[in-house]
């Protein structure tokens, strides 16, 4: 998103000063051209002054609620936004900026479903605005619609095929929807238009992991370590790919270090535990595994493990149970399929 929601407003800001025949008072085009300087500035509070200003002498002026709606946008007031959103679509049903930016204002507030029927009819009213498909896509992301998201997406590159974040986010669509060999083409494409775009190693060593080439997700991931050090889901992914590839040593610094970041992390927890056992310390593996156990009871592997460091420790009765629970949940639970590991992005 470019580091907020509005990804579409730069592409949007010379449509505020198309004003209307109402607007040749030359108060009127003075604070309308003092509204956009203020929000080219990111002087949001000053851009709403001078919009509002110009809405109370032409409140008829199509351009003076573009730039009072986005304006309310970028300085937080959604509720503000929303409402004379919902007013001005109602006044200029065929505006595109106008439904675009109330379906921002929806999205913003978690209403998802009446923010993609505005981002719709915005696509509907003006289908060659790069924001209008990148915004749609980040809906139906956010809905784990990724195949539709994948669309947008598609779209939006057509429009703007610079973008880097797009090229993440349509790897993410593809690789959420079992297209993991598209999913690594479109994030070596994003690296390549920004090596340093925050996250791009770490989504390009996860779909390597999915399909079980740890090598090279571990080279990705080590990549992203430097710039991220301290990310728990990093140091995670990091670990797992160095378990999977039986460097128990490697996978235990990382390890560690993701659990004591993200405590509540149950998958870090689980491998941990797992690592532990492997690595002899038997002890030290039931402690964290009954954690991993608290956190995601219906991991049948976690009761799996821990009968082992159990049976290692010589509780034979406790290493038992923990089979027959392992044995259960396996048998209730369906067989996944999909991507080549059960992690989730």
């Amino acid at each position: 998103m470019h580091g907020s929601l509005f990804v579409a407003i730069v592409l949007c800001m010379l449509l505020l000063l198309a004003t209307s025949s109402q607007s040749q008072d030359p108060r009127v085009e003075r604070l309308l051209k003092q509204g956009q300087a203020a929000l080219d500035a990111d002087d949001f509070a000053s851009a709403v002054s001078a919009f509002e200003e110009v809405q109370q002498l032409a409140p008829e002026n199509l351009a003076a609620n573009r730039g009072l709606v986005i304006s309310y946008l970028q300085s937080g007031r959604l509720t503000d936004a929303m409402d004379l959103g919902k007013k001005a679509v109602t006044r200029w049903p065929k505006d595109a900026p106008l439904q675009h930016w109330l379906g921002l204002a929806y999205f913003k507030q978690k209403m998802n479903e009446p923010a993609l029927e505005a981002l719709k009819r915005s696509e509907a009213l003006d289908s060659s605005q790069f924001g209008i498909h990148f915004d749609i896509a980040l809906v139906l992301l956010s809905q784990e619609q990724y195949s539709q998201a994948a669309d947008e997406l598609e779209k939006a590159i057509q429009l703007h095929s610079s973008d880097a974040l797009s090229h993440v986010l349509l790897g993410r669509a593809y690789q959420n929807s079992n297209r993991t060999l598209k999913a690594i083409k479109e994030f070596q494409t994003a690296l390549r238009m920004n090596p340093n775009l925050p996250l791009g190693h770490y989504h390009l060593g996860f779909a390597y992991a999915s399909l079980g080439r740890d090598q090279e997700a571990i080279a990705e991931y080590q990549k992203e370590i430097v710039r991220s050090p301290d990310n728990p889901s990093v140091l995670y992914q990091l670990g797992h790919s160095l378990l999977e590839t039986g460097d128990w040593k490697g996978a235990s610094t990382y390890l560690q270090k993701a659990v004591d970041l993200d405590p509540q992390n149950a998958d870090a927890n689980y491998d941990l535990g797992k690592n532990l056992v492997l690595s002899g310390d038997a002890a030290a593996a039931v402690t964290v595994l009954r954690r991993a156990i608290e956190l995601k009871p219906a991991n049948p592997s976690a009761h799996y493990q821990l009968s082992r460091a159990l049976e290692n420790l010589g509780e034979k009765n406790e290493a038992q149970q923990e089979r027959q629970r392992f044995a259960e949940l396996k048998k209730s639970q369906p067989q996944s399929g999909g991507m080549a590991t059960g992690r989730s992005q």
